[in-house]
């Protein structure tokens, strides 16, 4: 892409990124509100610490969860949670699940009406009248990037798909990116979070609306996921946890700013239709998707430069690099799709709902159904 091709780059008002930056959140909540409304995943008890800031400085709390990925009526419920009880700030501390519903509780206290009327897809789509309340989101897990990214994902059952609820003033006011949060991750949870970050830099790096501020931000984060995730799934330290939340980061810097592709194009109606992880559905379809594109590109494309970056190797060729991709895949213990209850007979259904996705349209290069339930058998 040439540096000259015009484009956009917008993010979170503020970043704080270090080892004990957690201390951050409760001096700046204090200047945002009065009454915060914290939303957690399904274990509360990790935030108590922030709890126990948040008094110290004057604010009240209120403890919304949320379990599993969330939903439009998760959404629905924090945000009555919130107007009954008068929140004014909303802080996610958790993993994306917790931000994305997070981020959607913020808009929805502020504008009127449904979810549905701002929802892609299966809404109407409209765009937000007023500012959210203003929204601090921390992550515990390092994967998504959602602390920086203008979208919320939620799932709507009866639909059986997952859709965006996607502004630029959705963007927080605050992100806190404290590695030391992501030390006591369980293995399972960090490979597939990890792998979800490594994707959210390969995609934006090789899809058709890269450009160099996301660009910089991939060759910058390929490495340090390549160099850190299995150290942090095997013999975690202090370095490579911080290297896997520098790299989600990025990830999600690039991805708000430039796109994704086939990846998660698959994923989001994947995620709506089975009870499947994000991170881990991703890791399932990386390096297939990945061989589809090489295989439908010219000679000379990004996959080539991906390939270096992975391996630390000028010389690698973008077939070892999707290589490296699949042997991580498989070191990680990342099931197939079929552990999902996925066969055959939902190909049709996914594939359809998949190109409707944003995400896909971003891919690389266009794929036929053909090719797209191709990727879909060869990950099961």
């Amino acid at each position: 892409m040439s540096g000259s091709t015009p484009f956009e780059f917008a993010t979170a008002t503020r970043i704080i990124f270090g080892a004990g930056k957690l201390t951050e959140a409760a001096p700046t909540a204090a200047t945002l509100g009065k009454h915060a409304l914290v939303v957690t995943g399904s274990n509360p008890d990790r935030a108590q610490k922030l709890l126990e800031a948040l008094r110290e400085e004057g604010l009240k709390s209120t403890i919304h969860s949320v379990t599993g990925e969330p939903k439009i009526a998760d959404a629905q419920a924090g945000t009555e949670c919130a107007r009954q009880h008068e929140c004014d700030v909303v802080i996610a501390f958790g993993g994306g699940s917790a931000i994305d519903a997070g981020k959607a509780i913020a808009a929805l206290c502020t504008n009127p009406g449904e979810p549905l009327d701002y929802l892609e897809v299966i809404g109407k789509g409209q765009p937000l009248t007023q500012p959210p309340a203003p929204f601090i989101a921390i992550p515990t897990t390092a994967g998504t990037g959602a602390e920086v990214t203008r979208n919320a994902v939620l799932a709507s059952p009866e639909d059986r798909v997952k859709v965006s609820l996607r502004h630029p003033l959705m963007l927080p006011k605050l992100a806190i990116v404290d590695p030391q949060l992501t030390h006591d991750l369980p293995p399972e949870t960090t490979a597939a979070t990890g792998l979800d970050a490594l994707t959210q830099l390969i995609e934006p790096f090789t899809c058709n609306r890269a450009n160099p501020m996301t660009d910089a931000l991939c060759r910058e984060a390929i490495p340090l996921a390549a160099r850190s995730l299995q150290r942090a799934c095997e013999n975690p330290t202090p370095a490579c946890r911080e290297d896997m939340a520098l790299a989600s980061l990025h990830g999600g810097l690039a991805l708000a700013n430039s796109g994704l592709g086939a990846v998660h194009g698959f994923a989001a109606p994947i995620g709506g239709m089975f009870e499947a992880p994000h991170g881990a559905v991703c890791a399932a379809l990386l390096p297939h998707v990945m061989a589809a594109n090489l295989k439908a590109l010219p000679e000379e494309n990004r996959y080539n430069e991906t390939a270096h970056l992975l391996t630390d190797n000028p010389d690698a060729s973008a077939q070892e690099g999707i290589n490296w991709v699949k042997n991580l895949v498989e070191k990680l213990n990342i099931p197939g799709l079929s552990t999902y209850g996925i066969t055959e007979n939902d190909f049709p259904s996914i594939i359809e709902k998949a190109l409707e996705a944003s995400s896909m349209k971003a891919n690389s290069v266009s794929l036929s159904n053909d090719e797209l339930a191709y990727i879909l058998r060869v990950a099961l």
